[in-house]
């Protein structure tokens, strides 16, 4: 069965390939590696034009790489590699959009720009050459391009014509920008979108909702590709999809898996665009796909293994370590951490104080008899009690030194034996300041840094409930999720001395981190006007802690030390006048 656009008369058949894949950044041969598998494959399915997202070449996104002349050469240099290694290949033929860093030569003068900027573009490569780019926009929380639209050779339209097909090209932001690019499409065959879009929870239906106003705006077909996999504290979905100019959804990826999503379009015929030659549409025609839309709970789920695995994978680790403690956070970090590299390669440590209690320490034991990792037990009493022979400490210094202790321990091990060391902090407790610099707060990568705690117990509940589904052990001890929380830094001591209850707490935090909302605000939804205040006033003393905090998975529209940044010399407070 082929998709048809609905226009009565017959149309040229395309067979298009978005190939959404995992780059990684700065591994340009590594990246057009992946390119030319992705090819490879879609050719023989009999794909006429395939499309890789966003600066795949250059992984993405590259910051203040872009600037450097050095990498802007090689990014082309490697995409004609790219294209000459496919015409030796046989592969020639097939049309090919992929995304690479590019530089405006020297000496154009066109749109005041001076000579070698960075632009982020789209190569068109056929037949053993670049016979085409197209470059345009300004990413506001990853900028360092100048926002112009930019195609070479000449000032044509973005477009170019694969076998009797107008194809318009777009680059992410294009897409949810009016007019400019995206109304050079209306009334082509085809707008081809070619993306680097992080994930944020909710954020694939706000895509397909705008992939459909787009279609229906401009009354063509629209197909999307994104890259998958972990950039630093970015991830991203995939999530690849096509709608027709009706807004039906045709086809879809499936989210954070490497994919080639490859399906027949019948389009509309044109003679704009620049003209690309390809071999004809093989006379089998392919069902389009569409994969299954995922719970929240899995999502998340998904794009922390993914941010974990890749940060560990892509920066050489060979395995991670962190402290079990037989509470919530370190039970789902150490879940996470043996989905995404294997139970092997996770290092489970046991550092009970004086104040610890026998339940912590038989909690993280099942823990570990549950995933399999690798635990031991390493008591802190002694080297506390050493500092305490030397230093004088009370209170909150006294009960802080245990979680510097445990920090100290972590690292020491990392030193020795070259793990990763995970920190467990979640963003209810990194909002407020409920953590401790050098004690739990140290370590390489925070996994669940941008998760809130009512979002940890859903998790791990979703994780233990999906492991009995498939006929396994869950892998969080019950009690673990069902006992109070607790830093166990002295007798008796719950989080909810200090803190309201989690749930309360999160949706003050949600109202005032994650949508801007002030303190009058909060008082009119009804919240206590002095919980309020003392939670904000936390939350806002807390900012020096938070941007000394790891990086750690993004999955919210302000994720700390990205999207949401305080100065830390700060005497603004929220008032109720």
């Amino acid at each position: 069965m082929r998709v048809t656009h609905p226009y009565d008369s017959p149309m040229p058949t395309l067979r298009l390939a978005l190939a959404q894949g995992n780059p990684t950044v700065g591994d340009l041969e590594g990246n057009a590696e992946l390119a030319f598998q992705a090819v490879r494959t879609a050719a023989g399915a009999g794909a006429q034009l395939v499309a890789l997202p966003e600066m795949f070449i250059t992984g993405y996104p590259i910051e203040d790489l872009a600037l450097r002349p050095s990498f802007q050469a090689a990014s082309r240099a490697t995409v004609q590699g790219l294209a000459e290694r496919l015409e030796r290949e046989g592969l020639g033929d097939i049309a090919v959009v992929v995304g690479c860093l590019d530089r405006l030569p020297d000496g154009d003068a066109r749109l005041g720009r001076p000579r070698g900027a960075p632009i982020n573009a789209a190569a068109v490569i056929h037949q053993g050459r670049i016979v085409t780019t197209y470059a345009k926009h300004h990413l506001p929380n990853y900028g360092v391009f100048d926002e112009f639209r930019y195609f070479v050779p000449g000032d044509a339209p973005c477009m170019i014509n694969v076998g009797g097909i107008e194809i318009a090209l777009a680059i992410c932001e294009d897409l949810w920008q009016e007019g400019g690019t995206v109304a050079d499409a209306h009334g082509c065959g085809l707008l081809l979108v070619i993306n680097g879009s992080p994930y944020e929870r909710d954020k694939d239906d706000v895509r397909l909702n705008l992939c459909r106003q787009r279609a229906r705006e401009l009354g063509c077909t629209l197909a999307y590709v994104n890259m998958t996999g972990g950039q630093d504290e970015l991830v991203f979905d995939g999530d690849s999809l096509i709608v027709s100019s009706d807004g039906q959804l045709l086809a879809r990826s499936p989210i954070f898996t490497e994919d080639i999503l490859i399906t027949d379009l019948d389009l509309p015929a044109g003679d704009r665009g620049l003209p690309i030659d390809v071999p004809a549409v093989p006379t089998s025609a392919l069902s389009p796909l569409i994969a299954p839309h995922l719970s929240d709970e899995a999502t998340v789920y998904a794009a922390l293994v993914t941010g974990l695995r890749d940060y560990v994978d892509k920066n050489g680790f060979v395995s991670v370590i962190l402290g079990l403690s037989g509470g919530i956070d370190s039970a789902l970090v150490a879940a996470i951490a043996c989905d995404a590299l294997g139970a092997d390669r996770v290092h489970g440590v046991a550092l009970p104080s004086v104040y610890s209690s026998e339940h912590s320490l038989a909690d993280a034991a099942d823990l570990a008899e549950r995933t399999g990792l690798t635990h031991r037990v390493v008591s802190i009493a002694p080297m506390v009690n050493a500092y305490h022979a030397s230093l004088d400490l009370h209170g909150v210094a006294e009960e802080n030194l245990q979680a510097r202790v445990r920090g100290t321990t972590l690292m020491a091990l990392s030193n020795a034996e070259g793990h990763l060391v995970l920190a467990t902090g979640n963003k209810s407790e990194i909002s407020v300041g409920y953590s401790t610099i050098y004690g739990d707060a140290v370590g390489g990568f925070a996994p669940i840094k941008d998760v809130p705690k009512t979002l940890v117990w859903a998790l791990s509940r979703w994780r233990n409930a999906r492991a009995l589904e498939q006929g396994h052990t869950p892998p969080i001890p019950p009690n673990s999720i069902s006992k109070p929380p607790s830093a166990e830094l002295r007798p008796g001591q719950l989080d909810q001395d200090s803190l309201p209850d989690y749930d309360l707490l999160d949706n003050i935090l949600d109202d005032y981190v994650e949508h801007d909302r002030s303190l009058p605000d909060l008082v009119r939804q009804g919240f206590d006007v002095g919980i309020a205040e003392h939670i904000l006033g936390l939350t806002d003393a807390a900012e020096y802690k938070r941007r000394q905090y790891p990086p750690g998975t993004k999955i919210s529209l302000r994720a700390f030390g990205r999207d949401r940044r305080l100065p830390i010399t700060n005497h603004w407070r929220e008032s109720v006048d």
